[in-house]
């Protein structure tokens, strides 16, 4: 009976996987665009490019992450929006860790990093919060959950580029995803797919830099980064700047799908 069971459930998540669509954005945010190369990707989509002179490259600096006001009208809460900006940087921070000596902002470096969040597709908190129910209640039972509501799914889009000591553009992108119901944890916040998503671009492109490859494909993490995704001390002080991950806990109230910002404790103050 449980086999059955299960899938029914595999069906439906088949049946059921819708994803929101976030378009990809040229809101002016990085210094050009005429080098992207062309649209990318399976569950998001990005346009990107890299110069091989990163690889000579031995220190690398973050300006914080902004929010156009088009991304801040739909997110009035200020903390909220430094939630989500913050994500993309502390994952940028320890992706760069990798290759770069990271330093603080006030610092010369031989690169410097910043990203924009162009466009926020709002979490339907509701329809998460009834999502997150269903999900936990037939994982109880069955020996898997039913998928994630296909309504109500949030999104993020985000441009980002590189620049050497003279302030030449040498790596960018333009990238957007939205969440799905098979993939993406439902969190019961307005900033919940967005804050997720945000990890995954600051991931990405870090590793695009590392790299010196536009789609570097995937690659397994450090020992280091793997300790302080889970809130150990990060392999750079300024990457402290961002705050540190919130390991057990932020996994913890991901799958009871809590507000980001019951676990996150944000950037330092």
């Amino acid at each position: 009976m449980k086999n059955i069971l299960a899938m029914a459930c595999v069906a439906a998540a088949m049946t059921l996987g819708g994803c929101s669509s976030v378009p990809l954005t040229e809101t002016g945010a990085i210094s050009s665009y005429s080098g992207l190369g062309p649209t990318s990707g399976t569950f998001g989509k990005w346009r990107s490019y890299v110069r091989g002179e990163v690889l000579e490259a031995r220190t690398i600096k973050i300006i914080p992450t902004r929010m156009t006001p088009q991304a801040r009208a739909v997110l009035k809460v200020a903390s909220d929006q430094k939630l989500v900006t913050n994500a993309v940087d502390r994952s940028l921070c320890l992706a760069l860790s990798d290759r770069f000596v990271v330093v603080p902002e006030s610092a010369p470096a031989d690169l410097t990093v910043q990203a924009t969040v162009s466009t926020i597709v709002p979490t339907g908190s509701v329809a998460a919060g009834v999502s997150k129910v269903m999900t936990l209640g037939t994982a109880a039972v069955l020996p898997v959950g039913v998928p994630r509501l296909p309504i109500g799914l949030g999104g993020i889009a985000v441009e980002a580029e590189a620049t050497n000591a003279s302030g030449t553009q040498v790596a960018a992108i333009t990238w957007a995803r939205g969440a799905n119901s098979l993939t993406s944890n439902a969190r019961v916040s307005e900033i919940g797919d967005a804050y997720g998503l945000a990890s995954s671009f600051g991931n990405q492109f870090g590793r695009m830099v590392v790299s010196g490859k536009d789609n570097p494909g995937i690659a397994l993490p450090s020992a280091r980064r793997i300790g302080s995704a889970a809130g150990l001390p990060p392999k750079y002080r300024a990457c402290d700047a961002f705050g540190r991950s919130s390991g057990l806990a932020g996994l913890a109230g991901s799958v009871v799908g809590a507000p980001p910002s019951w676990t996150d404790n944000g950037a330092d103050p």
